[in-house]
């Protein structure tokens, strides 16, 4: 049966990773039905722990990445999990692929967020970005470190090694997303306030920053990018913390700009519907290509219970909507997004 491959938004070209691929989670019967807002169990009947999560796909089995906030873990470190899927919506617990102490020694409120993976073809490692962040002497809050951590892993789904920390080309960074493009080039976007927010180019091991391509000067968060049609289309989260807001979205014909004026992607009455985006994802097949809006609807007083907002987007020419969240299915055929009226 032919899978549909995702086009290098957040994994590399589908050849350059089948020899890579690990053993298949196993394909439901069942349609690929995915409920925006629902408690998502897993292969063992528990909500999805992905939150800030990032997607990567390794020969016909995506991976997804994300905060790991059960209750009951060590709260001494923090924690990342990896699940598994061939269709988008029955997932497979692999691993916590990231069980973090404390190595900058910046005591117990700090803080790990949003990991994102990215497979380097050159060195063979699976590279994961994360929001590192905790409280600096003299300063006041818990988020004035503003630094991005980079950790390694040999296997997609094994336990990954953290590195280091450090403040990409000397900025400030906060959420992160992460980008890459069709010609397999991976991009940091990272929240500098108060400028704005970036998008960087990794180097070539993929372990640190290598240039800036572009600023945009408008006080967003939670980042994310897809290039579809000819154009770049960013979408990012306004700065009011746990509390959802519009998202806006611009468009470019370059990476390096300019950038439209930004437009709610959704009617701002709604505030996205609750959620925060995280990451756009391109689905292609030779049919069709469909792109997913991945969002996260977070409950801060019980963030084990934070949901997922993924919607299809009515995406092209220039426009972005995101259509109210309802029950949707994608046909793992072909690629296309069905939503169930």
């Amino acid at each position: 049966m032919k899978r549909p491959r995702f086009s290098p938004l957040s994994a590399f070209p589908l050849a350059a990773l089948l020899l890579l691929s690990l053993h298949r989670s196993p394909i439901s019967a069942s349609p690929a039905t995915i409920k925006p807002g629902a408690i998502w169990p897993d292969d063992q009947g528990r909500h999805v722990q992905a939150h800030g999560g990032g997607i990567i796909l390794v020969g016909d089995t995506y991976y997804w990445f994300g905060e790991d906030r059960s209750q009951g873990l060590d709260p001494n470190k923090r924690h990342v999990a990896c699940y598994s899927s061939r269709d988008l919506a029955h997932w497979q617990f692999r691993n916590r692929v990231l069980e973090l102490d404390d190595p900058d020694n910046l005591g117990p409120t700090r803080v790990v967020e949003r990991p994102k993976v990215f497979f380097n073809r050159k060195t063979l490692r699976y590279v994961m970005y994360l929001h590192v962040d905790g409280p600096v002497p003299g300063k006041k809050g818990d988020y004035n470190l503003a630094r991005v951590g980079v950790a390694i892993g040999e296997t997609i789904d094994g336990h990954y090694q953290y590195l280091k920390s450090f403040r990409p080309l000397g900025h400030e960074s906060r959420d992160i997303g992460q980008f890459v493009d069709d010609d397999g080039a991976a991009y940091l976007i990272f929240e500098d306030r108060p400028f704005g927010f970036r998008i960087a180019r990794l180097a070539d091991d993929y372990l640190s920053v290598e240039r800036e391509i572009c600023l945009i000067p408008k006080h967003l968060e939670g980042g994310a990018i897809v290039h579809y049609d000819g154009l770049y289309y960013v979408v990012g989260s306004q700065l009011t913390g746990w509390s959802p807001n519009p998202n806006k979205y611009a468009t470019a014909a370059r990476l390096e700009g300019p950038w439209s004026e930004f437009r709610d992607i959704a009617p701002p009455a709604t505030n996205t519907y609750g959620a925060q985006s995280t990451l756009l994802l391109k689905v292609t097949d030779s049919k069709t290509e469909t792109v997913i809006f991945l969002g996260d609807i977070w409950k801060p007083e019980t963030q084990w219970d934070s949901r997922y907002l993924w919607m299809p987007l009515q995406i092209g020419h220039g426009e972005m909507a995101l259509p109210a969240p309802q029950e949707w299915s994608l046909d793992a055929q072909t690629g296309e997004a069905f939503i169930k009226r």
